[in-house]
């Protein structure tokens, strides 16, 4: 049975779901080198445009498996001093995985996030949860630190400084309606309802430009790690003017003068081409 399970419900959507709802999707080595796999896989799908991450069954992902982690692929003679890091790195690259999807991630976290799947939430673009949802940085509460995957870089830049160190340093739990008013998540949904609702926004973004898209997750991320507005703006430039060499702006004020939907292809503009 696959531990990553891909879906396309509608068209240019994916979703990619966690499958290890007996242990409420906890993180072990086998599952995540799946995950990667199926990150390669939706990246290189042409005709998926947003995707959606969630767990199966009651969890969206309880983090670490520490009582079934299960092997750590490629260690065939390896000295023990590198064997450490790579069964780090075989977690810790989750989210730059992520970040490096073309396509923008909706997480529908349907449960507990905790741990690595808090850290998994904070690699999505946008987070909606249910109203069962719970977040935890559990690092902390199990003798470790809750420094892990990314979480003392991301989690501050979405709630704060001092909300972020109240989680990883205390343990804290943080539930939906928590979340919501910090600035964790965006949307909070009835029971059952999360993933469903994170599809339907997926398919209303796929009425846009999936180039547009595309380049807008590429520039949220990289202006995350600038600290110049300058360069932030000139990054911003380059990327409208992409956009701007299609035919997409001309598309968007035809649709307005005839009242209908704009249809965007992405083609370049027709009096730029030559022939």
């Amino acid at each position: 049975m696959s531990l990553v399970i891909v879906e396309k419900p509608r068209e240019h959507v994916s979703v990619i779901k966690l499958n290890r709802p007996e242990r409420l999707n906890a993180m072990s080595f086998e599952l995540m080198s799946e995950f990667y796999d199926v990150l390669r896989e939706v990246a290189a799908d042409n005709t998926c445009w947003v995707v959606v991450l969630t767990g199966e069954g009651r969890g969206f992902c309880s983090g670490l498996d520490l009582e079934d982690p299960g092997a750590i692929p490629g260690i065939e003679d390896m000295a023990l001093s590198r064997v450490g890091m790579l069964a780090m790195s075989h977690f810790s690259r989750a989210v730059p995985a992520l970040r490096d999807l073309p396509q923008p991630v909706i997480a529908a976290v349907n449960g507990c996030a905790y741990g690595g799947g808090l850290c998994l939430s904070l690699g999505a673009d946008m987070r909606f949860c249910s109203e069962s949802a719970v977040f935890n940085a559990t690092g902390i509460i199990n003798g470790l630190t809750s420094t892990e995957l990314g979480a003392s870089f991301l989690l501050p830049r979405l709630i704060g400084v001092s909300r972020s160190n109240d989680m990883l340093l205390t343990g804290c739990k943080i539930d939906a309606v928590e979340a919501e008013r910090i600035g964790l998540v965006s949307r909070v949904l009835p029971e059952g309802d999360v993933v469903e609702h994170a599809i339907d926004v997926a398919e209303k973004m796929c009425e846009l430009s999936a180039f547009g898209l595309q380049m807008t997750k590429t520039v949220c991320w990289a202006n995350l790690e600038t600290n110049s507005l300058r360069a932030a703006i000139d990054l911003e430039d380059r990327n409208q003017l992409l956009l701007g060499n299609t035919e997409n702006l001309i598309e968007c004020i035809a649709a307005r003068r005839e009242n209908r939907e704009p249809v965007y292809t992405d083609l370049p503009r027709s009096d730029l081409r030559s022939d």
